[in-house]
């Protein structure tokens, strides 16, 4: 079995759930494929309002599937096709998803994993969940713009420690560095991060699609976030019409719920 990517729901969260029984939900090319597929599924949905991320059996992700390396990795075309199609084409598909993205990290959470939960917006994880990319021991780096997005999101201390010196760090480690937005008991992962996903899927659907628009812009593009801190006119047209909500419903909705002392029905 190469491994599957599932997706289900709960109400207005989609959950995505890796599974590879007996791999530690190690990732396959057929599952880097369907990671991208369900996202971009995703994407186009117009009733999805929050995704959960999660391993299946209690693990996050163990990282790649070695056993399918020798087919591929010693020819450089091919190896090529695998990083740059299957593994940036699933990654890609995650951080181009609107839809906010929570992470359930439990148990191993290396290399492929870590790249798949720097992907998500907020990261949960139980106290014994352990983050690495040890691929120093299989004598090959981490791919350009891999490495760029752990980079980005783990820092650049983690990411050094993680590729230079194989290192395997904890999650207390983790959320001090600031990758992790919570450390759960034990066993408290699965209803901590399926608690948020519902928290979020109950707020204002498409301000957090435009939220998720702009923040990644400026993430992407230091010079608008530059441009961003001046707020001129232009700046704010080229961010995909940032005011262009003035007359949406959700945005009148939320702001007479809060004169009207209710809750809003978004």
């Amino acid at each position: 079995m190469s491994g599957i990517v599932e997706v289900g729901r709960q109400a207005d969260v989609a959950c995505v759930t890796l599974r590879h029984p007996g791999k530690l939900n190690a990732m396959s090319r057929a599952m880097w494929r369907a990671l991208r597929s369900a996202f971009e599924s995703i994407q186009r949905s117009t009733d999805v309002r929050c995704v959960l991320v999660r391993g299946h059996g209690g693990d996050f992700c163990a990282g790649g599937d070695i056993a399918e390396y020798p087919a591929f990795r010693f020819n450089e075309a091919s190896l090529r096709d695998f990083h740059e199609s299957d593994v940036w084409g699933g990654l890609q598909a995650v951080l181009d998803c609107d839809v906010p993205i929570v992470a359930q990290i439990e148990g191993h959470c290396m290399g492929a994993g870590v790249e798949i939960a720097c992907c998500c917006d907020i990261r949960i994880a139980a106290e014994s969940a352990r983050f690495g990319a040890p691929i120093a021991r299989l004598g090959f780096p981490m791919a350009l713009r891999e490495a760029a997005l752990v980079l980005r999101e783990a820092g650049a201390l983690s990411a050094r420690e993680m590729l230079l010196q194989a290192a395997v760090l904890g999650a207390a480690e983790m959320k001090a560095r600031g990758f992790l937005n919570q450390v759960v008991a034990d066993g408290a992962a699965a209803h901590a991060a399926l608690a948020s996903a519902h928290h979020v899927a109950t707020l204002a659907p498409q301000a957090a699609r435009l939220n998720k628009k702009t923040l990644r812009a400026l993430n992407s593009d230091p010079a608008l976030m530059e441009q961003a801190l001046i707020a001129t006119t232009s700046v704010a047209d080229e961010a995909g019409g940032a005011y262009r909500y003035a007359d949406s419903a959700e945005h009148r909705e939320g702001i007479a719920a809060f004169l009207q002392k209710r809750k809003p029905v978004f």
